[in-house]
Protein backbone atom coordinates (compact mmCIF):
# COMPACT_ATOMS: atom_id res chain seq x y z
CA UNK A 1 0.00 0.00 0.00
CA UNK A 2 2.86 2.55 0.92
CA UNK A 3 4.76 1.91 -2.29
CA UNK A 4 0.91 2.52 -4.45
CA UNK A 5 0.92 5.86 -2.61
CA UNK A 6 4.41 6.68 -3.24
CA UNK A 7 3.80 6.22 -6.73
CA UNK A 8 0.98 8.11 -7.16
CA UNK A 9 2.63 10.99 -5.70
CA UNK A 10 5.15 10.54 -7.64
CA UNK A 11 3.35 10.80 -10.65
CA UNK A 12 1.26 13.75 -8.76
CA UNK A 13 4.20 15.99 -8.44
CA UNK A 14 5.24 15.14 -12.37
CA UNK A 15 8.00 12.94 -12.28
CA UNK A 16 8.64 9.89 -14.42
CA UNK A 17 7.94 6.33 -13.60
CA UNK A 18 10.21 3.65 -14.16
CA UNK A 19 9.13 0.35 -15.74
CA UNK A 20 9.33 -1.75 -12.24
CA UNK A 21 7.23 0.59 -10.97
CA UNK A 22 4.04 0.74 -13.96
CA UNK A 23 4.62 -3.22 -13.81
CA UNK A 24 4.34 -3.33 -10.07
CA UNK A 25 1.20 -0.69 -10.25
CA UNK A 26 -0.76 -2.74 -12.94
CA UNK A 27 0.34 -6.29 -11.11
CA UNK A 28 -1.97 -4.50 -8.34
CA UNK A 29 -4.75 -3.66 -10.82
CA UNK A 30 -4.96 -6.99 -11.70
CA UNK A 31 -4.42 -9.19 -8.40
CA UNK A 32 -6.84 -6.80 -6.82
CA UNK A 33 -3.97 -5.15 -4.64
CA UNK A 34 -4.61 -1.88 -5.99
CA UNK A 35 -8.14 -0.53 -5.06
CA UNK A 36 -10.09 1.96 -6.88
CA UNK A 37 -9.07 4.85 -5.38
CA UNK A 38 -5.71 4.35 -6.36
CA UNK A 39 -6.62 3.60 -9.81
CA UNK A 40 -8.67 7.08 -9.94
CA UNK A 41 -5.87 8.77 -8.13
CA UNK A 42 -3.16 7.61 -10.87
CA UNK A 43 -5.64 8.25 -13.76
CA UNK A 44 -5.94 11.46 -12.45
CA UNK A 45 -2.26 12.19 -11.69
CA UNK A 46 -1.85 11.17 -15.36
CA UNK A 47 -4.30 12.93 -16.62
CA UNK A 48 -2.97 16.14 -15.39
CA UNK A 49 0.65 15.64 -16.09
CA UNK A 50 1.09 13.39 -18.80
CA UNK A 51 3.64 10.75 -19.47
CA UNK A 52 6.41 10.05 -21.69
CA UNK A 53 6.99 7.90 -24.80
CA UNK A 54 9.06 5.83 -22.42
CA UNK A 55 5.85 5.74 -19.46
CA UNK A 56 3.20 5.11 -22.32
CA UNK A 57 5.50 2.41 -23.65
CA UNK A 58 5.90 0.76 -20.25
CA UNK A 59 2.54 1.49 -19.29
CA UNK A 60 1.29 -0.43 -22.68
CA UNK A 61 3.51 -3.54 -21.93
CA UNK A 62 2.35 -4.10 -18.58
CA UNK A 63 -1.38 -3.70 -19.80
CA UNK A 64 -0.87 -6.18 -22.34
CA UNK A 65 0.95 -8.81 -19.90
CA UNK A 66 -1.81 -8.75 -17.37
CA UNK A 67 -2.91 -11.65 -19.20
CA UNK A 68 -2.51 -13.82 -22.09
CA UNK A 69 -0.50 -12.61 -25.17
CA UNK A 70 -1.33 -14.61 -28.09
CA UNK A 71 1.21 -16.19 -30.19
CA UNK A 72 1.14 -17.72 -33.98
CA UNK A 73 4.27 -19.88 -34.67
CA UNK A 74 2.53 -21.90 -37.59
CA UNK A 75 1.11 -19.55 -39.64
CA UNK A 76 2.51 -18.74 -43.37
CA UNK A 77 1.46 -15.40 -43.80
CA UNK A 78 1.48 -11.91 -41.41
CA UNK A 79 -0.67 -11.24 -38.67
CA UNK A 80 -2.26 -7.96 -39.19
CA UNK A 81 -5.13 -5.95 -37.63
CA UNK A 82 -6.83 -2.15 -37.58
CA UNK A 83 -8.18 0.12 -35.08
CA UNK A 84 -10.84 2.68 -35.16
CA UNK A 85 -11.16 5.25 -32.55
CA UNK A 86 -15.07 4.92 -33.91
CA UNK A 87 -17.79 7.00 -35.91
CA UNK A 88 -20.86 6.82 -37.35
CA UNK A 89 -21.44 4.55 -40.53
CA UNK A 90 -18.68 3.12 -39.89
CA UNK A 91 -18.45 -0.75 -40.86
CA UNK A 92 -15.05 -1.19 -42.28
CA UNK A 93 -14.18 -3.48 -40.11
CA UNK A 94 -16.53 -5.96 -41.19
CA UNK A 95 -14.99 -5.52 -44.65
CA UNK A 96 -11.52 -4.77 -44.30
CA UNK A 97 -11.11 -8.16 -42.06
CA UNK A 98 -12.25 -10.77 -44.66
CA UNK A 99 -10.71 -8.27 -47.25
CA UNK A 100 -6.96 -8.48 -45.65
CA UNK A 101 -7.16 -12.27 -45.14
CA UNK A 102 -7.78 -12.87 -49.00
CA UNK A 103 -5.02 -11.32 -49.88
CA UNK A 104 -3.02 -13.84 -47.59
CA UNK A 105 -2.80 -12.06 -44.11
CA UNK A 106 -4.02 -13.45 -41.08
CA UNK A 107 -6.10 -11.05 -38.87
CA UNK A 108 -7.66 -11.81 -35.36
CA UNK A 109 -9.69 -9.22 -34.78
CA UNK A 110 -10.84 -8.23 -31.38
CA UNK A 111 -13.80 -5.78 -31.36
CA UNK A 112 -16.18 -3.60 -28.94
CA UNK A 113 -19.90 -2.72 -28.30
CA UNK A 114 -21.08 0.43 -29.09
CA UNK A 115 -21.21 3.11 -26.46
CA UNK A 116 -22.48 6.77 -27.18
CA UNK A 117 -23.23 8.09 -30.48
CA UNK A 118 -20.49 5.60 -32.02
CA UNK A 119 -21.80 2.15 -33.48
CA UNK A 120 -19.34 -1.14 -32.49
CA UNK A 121 -18.59 -3.58 -34.80
CA UNK A 122 -19.84 -6.58 -32.36
CA UNK A 123 -22.92 -5.24 -32.07
CA UNK A 124 -23.68 -5.41 -35.40
CA UNK A 125 -22.30 -8.76 -36.44
CA UNK A 126 -24.37 -9.88 -33.42
CA UNK A 127 -27.22 -8.68 -35.41
CA UNK A 128 -26.32 -11.48 -37.61
CA UNK A 129 -28.59 -15.13 -36.50
CA UNK A 130 -26.37 -17.37 -35.25
CA UNK A 131 -23.30 -15.26 -35.09
CA UNK A 132 -21.15 -16.49 -32.16
CA UNK A 133 -18.93 -13.63 -31.14
CA UNK A 134 -17.51 -15.24 -28.18
CA UNK A 135 -16.21 -18.53 -28.71
CA UNK A 136 -13.41 -18.45 -26.67
CA UNK A 137 -9.69 -18.07 -27.00
CA UNK A 138 -8.82 -21.54 -28.10
CA UNK A 139 -11.31 -21.63 -30.19
CA UNK A 140 -10.74 -17.50 -31.20
CA UNK A 141 -7.01 -18.62 -32.78
CA UNK A 142 -8.26 -21.92 -34.37
CA UNK A 143 -10.74 -19.68 -36.45
CA UNK A 144 -8.08 -17.64 -37.47
CA UNK A 145 -5.70 -20.01 -38.01
CA UNK A 146 -8.69 -22.30 -40.34
CA UNK A 147 -10.17 -19.36 -42.01
CA UNK A 148 -7.66 -16.18 -41.61
CA UNK A 149 -9.91 -14.00 -39.77
CA UNK A 150 -12.01 -14.18 -36.55
CA UNK A 151 -13.95 -11.11 -35.27
CA UNK A 152 -15.09 -11.38 -31.71
CA UNK A 153 -15.59 -9.52 -28.50
CA UNK A 154 -13.02 -8.77 -25.73
CA UNK A 155 -12.16 -11.24 -23.20
CA UNK A 156 -11.20 -11.44 -19.71
CA UNK A 157 -7.43 -13.29 -20.73
CA UNK A 158 -6.37 -10.19 -22.77
CA UNK A 159 -5.12 -7.33 -21.33
CA UNK A 160 -7.72 -7.73 -17.84
CA UNK A 161 -5.95 -4.63 -16.28
CA UNK A 162 -7.36 -2.58 -18.85
CA UNK A 163 -11.31 -3.17 -18.23
CA UNK A 164 -10.87 -2.06 -14.46
CA UNK A 165 -8.36 0.90 -15.26
CA UNK A 166 -11.48 1.97 -18.14
CA UNK A 167 -13.98 1.20 -15.39
CA UNK A 168 -12.40 3.72 -13.09
CA UNK A 169 -11.48 6.52 -15.91
CA UNK A 170 -15.14 6.14 -17.06
CA UNK A 171 -16.77 7.74 -14.17
CA UNK A 172 -13.53 10.10 -13.37
CA UNK A 173 -13.87 11.85 -16.32
CA UNK A 174 -10.34 10.90 -17.23
CA UNK A 175 -11.11 8.48 -20.35
CA UNK A 176 -9.96 11.96 -22.72
CA UNK A 177 -6.07 11.33 -21.22
CA UNK A 178 -3.92 10.53 -24.08
CA UNK A 179 -1.56 8.24 -22.59
CA UNK A 180 -4.14 6.48 -21.08
CA UNK A 181 -6.11 6.27 -24.87
CA UNK A 182 -3.71 4.81 -25.87
CA UNK A 183 -2.27 2.24 -23.39
CA UNK A 184 -5.94 1.02 -23.24
CA UNK A 185 -5.99 0.81 -26.95
CA UNK A 186 -2.45 -0.53 -27.78
CA UNK A 187 -2.39 -3.12 -25.02
CA UNK A 188 -5.63 -5.32 -26.02
CA UNK A 189 -4.01 -5.09 -30.42
CA UNK A 190 -1.02 -6.09 -28.86
CA UNK A 191 -2.06 -8.71 -26.81
CA UNK A 192 -3.15 -10.12 -30.04
CA UNK A 193 0.46 -10.62 -31.26
CA UNK A 194 0.14 -8.81 -34.24
CA UNK A 195 3.20 -8.16 -36.79
CA UNK A 196 1.58 -4.80 -37.81
CA UNK A 197 -1.05 -2.44 -37.00
CA UNK A 198 -3.09 0.16 -38.84
CA UNK A 199 -5.00 2.91 -36.75
CA UNK A 200 -7.93 5.11 -38.02
CA UNK A 201 -7.91 8.26 -35.94
CA UNK A 202 -11.12 10.07 -36.95
CA UNK A 203 -11.76 14.11 -36.25
CA UNK A 204 -14.94 15.83 -37.00
CA UNK A 205 -18.14 16.26 -35.36
CA UNK A 206 -19.34 12.57 -35.46
CA UNK A 207 -15.59 11.54 -33.92
CA UNK A 208 -14.53 11.45 -29.90
CA UNK A 209 -11.91 14.32 -31.32
CA UNK A 210 -13.43 17.40 -33.56
CA UNK A 211 -10.48 19.07 -34.58
CA UNK A 212 -7.43 17.90 -36.92
CA UNK A 213 -4.84 19.17 -35.06
CA UNK A 214 -5.81 16.73 -32.02
CA UNK A 215 -6.53 13.27 -34.22
CA UNK A 216 -2.77 14.22 -35.75
CA UNK A 217 -1.01 14.51 -32.41
CA UNK A 218 -2.98 11.14 -31.10
CA UNK A 219 -1.92 9.45 -34.18
CA UNK A 220 1.86 10.62 -33.74
CA UNK A 221 1.51 9.34 -30.23
CA UNK A 222 0.25 5.95 -30.75
CA UNK A 223 2.57 4.75 -33.57
CA UNK A 224 4.95 6.02 -32.03
CA UNK A 225 4.20 3.77 -28.56
CA UNK A 226 3.35 0.92 -31.32
CA UNK A 227 6.73 0.82 -33.17
CA UNK A 228 8.58 1.67 -29.39
CA UNK A 229 6.70 -1.52 -28.29
CA UNK A 230 7.58 -3.47 -31.11
CA UNK A 231 4.92 -3.38 -33.15
CA UNK A 232 5.43 -1.47 -36.76
CA UNK A 233 2.03 0.81 -37.03
CA UNK A 234 0.94 3.27 -39.08
CA UNK A 235 -2.42 5.60 -39.04
CA UNK A 236 -4.34 7.10 -41.19
CA UNK A 237 -6.32 10.65 -40.05
CA UNK A 238 -10.05 10.76 -41.61
CA UNK A 239 -12.94 12.57 -41.63
CA UNK A 240 -15.89 12.14 -39.57
CA UNK A 241 -17.59 15.15 -40.31
CA UNK A 242 -20.37 13.27 -41.61
CA UNK A 243 -21.74 9.07 -41.56
CA UNK A 244 -19.30 6.88 -43.31
CA UNK A 245 -21.52 5.51 -45.43
CA UNK A 246 -25.35 5.29 -46.50
CA UNK A 247 -26.21 3.38 -42.92
CA UNK A 248 -26.49 3.48 -39.81
CA UNK A 249 -27.79 1.24 -37.08
CA UNK A 250 -26.64 -2.55 -37.03
CA UNK A 251 -28.44 -4.71 -39.34
CA UNK A 252 -28.43 -2.07 -42.10
CA UNK A 253 -24.73 -1.72 -41.69
CA UNK A 254 -24.25 -5.46 -42.13
CA UNK A 255 -26.74 -5.58 -44.87
CA UNK A 256 -24.53 -2.34 -46.99
CA UNK A 257 -21.35 -4.02 -45.84
CA UNK A 258 -22.11 -6.84 -47.66
CA UNK A 259 -23.69 -5.05 -50.66
CA UNK A 260 -20.58 -3.63 -50.41
CA UNK A 261 -18.43 -6.40 -50.68
CA UNK A 262 -20.74 -8.15 -53.36
CA UNK A 263 -20.23 -5.15 -55.53
CA UNK A 264 -23.65 -3.74 -55.90
CA UNK A 265 -23.19 -0.56 -54.24
CA UNK A 266 -19.65 1.02 -52.78
CA UNK A 267 -20.08 4.32 -51.17
CA UNK A 268 -17.54 6.62 -52.22
CA UNK A 269 -16.57 7.58 -48.39
CA UNK A 270 -16.20 3.88 -47.16
CA UNK A 271 -14.57 2.36 -50.44
CA UNK A 272 -11.62 5.59 -49.95
CA UNK A 273 -11.14 4.40 -46.21
CA UNK A 274 -11.72 0.17 -46.53
CA UNK A 275 -8.98 0.34 -49.29
CA UNK A 276 -6.69 2.94 -48.07
CA UNK A 277 -6.40 1.41 -44.92
CA UNK A 278 -6.08 -2.30 -46.58
CA UNK A 279 -3.37 -0.71 -48.83
CA UNK A 280 -1.49 -0.03 -45.68
CA UNK A 281 -1.72 -3.04 -43.74
CA UNK A 282 -0.30 -5.25 -47.09
CA UNK A 283 2.21 -2.78 -47.43
CA UNK A 284 3.52 -2.93 -43.57
CA UNK A 285 2.85 -6.62 -43.52
CA UNK A 286 5.11 -7.47 -46.53
CA UNK A 287 2.57 -8.70 -48.69
CA UNK A 288 2.86 -5.99 -51.10
CA UNK A 289 5.76 -4.18 -51.88
CA UNK A 290 4.55 -0.85 -52.28
CA UNK A 291 1.30 0.80 -50.86
CA UNK A 292 0.17 1.76 -54.16
CA UNK A 293 0.33 -2.34 -54.94
CA UNK A 294 -1.87 -2.67 -51.71
CA UNK A 295 -4.24 -1.01 -53.34
CA UNK A 296 -4.39 -2.61 -56.50
CA UNK A 297 -4.47 -6.20 -54.46
CA UNK A 298 -7.14 -4.79 -52.36
CA UNK A 299 -9.24 -3.55 -55.06
CA UNK A 300 -8.92 -6.71 -56.87
CA UNK A 301 -9.91 -9.26 -53.74
CA UNK A 302 -13.08 -6.84 -53.76
CA UNK A 303 -13.64 -6.91 -57.75
CA UNK A 304 -12.89 -10.40 -58.02
CA UNK A 305 -15.43 -11.74 -54.79
CA UNK A 306 -12.31 -13.39 -53.10
CA UNK A 307 -13.26 -10.99 -49.85
CA UNK A 308 -16.67 -11.31 -49.85
CA UNK A 309 -16.31 -15.62 -50.17
CA UNK A 310 -14.17 -14.52 -47.14
CA UNK A 311 -17.18 -12.87 -45.06
CA UNK A 312 -18.81 -15.61 -46.16
CA UNK A 313 -16.63 -17.91 -44.60
CA UNK A 314 -16.06 -16.53 -41.57
CA UNK A 315 -19.78 -15.80 -40.89
CA UNK A 316 -20.70 -19.53 -41.42
CA UNK A 317 -17.50 -20.25 -39.11
CA UNK A 318 -18.77 -18.38 -36.31
CA UNK A 319 -22.50 -19.99 -36.90
CA UNK A 320 -23.77 -17.11 -38.70
CA UNK A 321 -25.91 -18.93 -41.79
CA UNK A 322 -24.09 -20.11 -44.74
CA UNK A 323 -25.54 -18.07 -47.08
CA UNK A 324 -25.90 -14.76 -45.99
CA UNK A 325 -24.13 -12.80 -48.63
CA UNK A 326 -26.50 -14.10 -51.36
CA UNK A 327 -29.78 -13.05 -49.76
CA UNK A 328 -28.58 -10.96 -46.69
CA UNK A 329 -32.60 -9.20 -46.41
CA UNK A 330 -33.91 -12.54 -45.62
CA UNK A 331 -32.16 -12.85 -42.60
CA UNK A 332 -32.93 -9.66 -40.41
CA UNK A 333 -36.63 -9.00 -39.67
CA UNK A 334 -37.35 -4.96 -41.06
CA UNK A 335 -38.17 -2.59 -38.41
CA UNK A 336 -42.03 -1.61 -37.89
CA UNK A 337 -41.97 1.90 -39.00
CA UNK A 338 -39.83 2.84 -42.03
CA UNK A 339 -40.28 5.84 -44.07
CA UNK A 340 -37.95 8.60 -45.96
CA UNK A 341 -37.56 12.18 -44.07
CA UNK A 342 -37.69 15.04 -46.36
CA UNK A 343 -35.41 18.55 -45.48
CA UNK A 344 -37.64 21.25 -45.37
CA UNK A 345 -36.41 23.16 -47.54
CA UNK A 346 -34.76 22.34 -50.88
CA UNK A 347 -31.32 23.02 -51.54
CA UNK A 348 -27.09 21.43 -50.79
CA UNK A 349 -26.85 19.62 -47.93
CA UNK A 350 -24.06 21.75 -45.82
CA UNK A 351 -23.13 20.65 -43.05
CA UNK A 352 -24.16 17.10 -40.83
CA UNK A 353 -24.11 17.31 -37.43
CA UNK A 354 -22.57 13.38 -37.25
CA UNK A 355 -22.62 12.97 -33.49
CA UNK A 356 -26.57 14.09 -33.46
CA UNK A 357 -27.05 11.42 -36.33
CA UNK A 358 -25.41 8.80 -34.33
CA UNK A 359 -27.48 9.88 -31.39
CA UNK A 360 -30.31 9.47 -33.33
CA UNK A 361 -30.01 5.61 -33.52
CA UNK A 362 -29.21 5.18 -29.71
CA UNK A 363 -32.60 6.81 -29.48
CA UNK A 364 -34.34 4.48 -31.32
CA UNK A 365 -32.83 1.58 -29.41
CA UNK A 366 -30.05 1.02 -31.71
CA UNK A 367 -27.29 2.11 -29.17
CA UNK A 368 -26.67 2.25 -25.40
CA UNK A 369 -26.67 5.03 -22.88
CA UNK A 370 -25.18 2.48 -20.75
CA UNK A 371 -22.90 -0.85 -20.94
CA UNK A 372 -25.84 -2.89 -19.74
CA UNK A 373 -28.89 -1.51 -22.30
CA UNK A 374 -30.33 -3.57 -24.60
CA UNK A 375 -30.33 -2.98 -28.45
CA UNK A 376 -32.80 -3.51 -31.34
CA UNK A 377 -30.96 -4.05 -34.47
CA UNK A 378 -33.49 -3.81 -36.68
CA UNK A 379 -33.60 0.50 -36.10
CA UNK A 380 -31.56 3.09 -37.76
CA UNK A 381 -30.91 4.87 -40.99
CA UNK A 382 -30.80 3.89 -44.19
CA UNK A 383 -30.13 6.16 -47.54
CA UNK A 384 -28.52 8.71 -45.75
CA UNK A 385 -27.57 11.80 -47.81
CA UNK A 386 -23.63 13.29 -47.75
CA UNK A 387 -22.67 16.65 -47.69
CA UNK A 388 -22.57 18.43 -51.12
CA UNK A 389 -25.80 16.17 -52.37
CA UNK A 390 -29.25 18.38 -53.53
CA UNK A 391 -32.31 17.59 -51.83
CA UNK A 392 -35.53 18.15 -52.59
CA UNK A 393 -39.27 17.27 -51.96
CA UNK A 394 -38.70 14.21 -53.61
CA UNK A 395 -34.85 13.25 -52.34
CA UNK A 396 -35.07 12.69 -48.49
CA UNK A 397 -32.13 13.27 -45.87
CA UNK A 398 -32.29 9.68 -44.89
CA UNK A 399 -34.96 6.70 -44.29
CA UNK A 400 -35.69 6.06 -40.54
CA UNK A 401 -36.13 2.66 -39.16
CA UNK A 402 -37.97 3.00 -36.49
CA UNK A 403 -39.84 0.62 -33.75
CA UNK A 404 -42.97 2.74 -33.56
CA UNK A 405 -44.51 5.82 -35.00
CA UNK A 406 -43.33 7.74 -32.00
CA UNK A 407 -39.57 6.59 -32.15
CA UNK A 408 -39.91 7.54 -35.92
CA UNK A 409 -41.39 10.94 -35.25
CA UNK A 410 -39.00 12.02 -32.74
CA UNK A 411 -36.10 10.94 -34.88
CA UNK A 412 -37.19 12.86 -37.89
CA UNK A 413 -37.33 16.15 -36.25
CA UNK A 414 -34.06 15.17 -34.84
CA UNK A 415 -32.51 14.53 -38.46
CA UNK A 416 -34.05 17.77 -39.67
CA UNK A 417 -32.06 19.62 -37.18
CA UNK A 418 -28.81 17.42 -37.74
CA UNK A 419 -28.84 18.80 -41.09
CA UNK A 420 -28.12 22.13 -42.35
CA UNK A 421 -29.33 23.19 -46.13
CA UNK A 422 -27.70 25.89 -48.29
CA UNK A 423 -28.28 27.25 -51.92
CA UNK A 424 -24.89 26.52 -52.99
CA UNK A 425 -22.98 23.41 -52.66
CA UNK A 426 -19.46 23.89 -51.02
CA UNK A 427 -16.16 22.26 -51.60
CA UNK A 428 -15.90 19.14 -50.34
CA UNK A 429 -13.23 18.00 -48.02
CA UNK A 430 -11.24 14.69 -48.90
CA UNK A 431 -12.04 11.99 -46.44
CA UNK A 432 -8.70 11.08 -46.36
CA UNK A 433 -6.71 13.45 -43.92
CA UNK A 434 -3.22 12.53 -44.07
CA UNK A 435 -1.13 9.55 -42.89
CA UNK A 436 1.29 9.59 -40.20
CA UNK A 437 4.10 6.68 -40.10
CA UNK A 438 5.13 4.82 -36.88
CA UNK A 439 8.74 5.81 -35.90
CA UNK A 440 10.47 4.48 -33.11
Amino acid sequence: MHQVKELILKKRDGKELSAAEIAAFIEGVSNQTVNDAHIAAFAMAVWFNGMSLEEERNLTLAMRDSGEVLAWPELDGPVLDKHSTGGVGDMVSLILGPLVASCGAYVPMISGRGLGHTGGTLDKLDSIPGFDSAPGIEKFQQLVCDQGVAIIGQTSELAPADRRIYAVRDVTSTVSSTPLIISSILSKKLAEGLDCLVMDIKFGSGAWMSNPADAKKLAEDITRVSCKAGVPCDALITDMDQPLAWSAGNALEVIEAISFLTGEARHERLRSVVLSLSAELLYLGGLAASVDEGHRQALSALDSGRAAEQFAKMIAAQGGPADLIHNPRRFFPDAKVIRPVFAQQSGFIDRIDTRAVGSIVVSLGGGRHSAGDDIDPRVGLSGIRSVGESVNSDVPLAIVHAATESGWNRAADALKSAFEIQQERRELNPVIFGKIKGKI
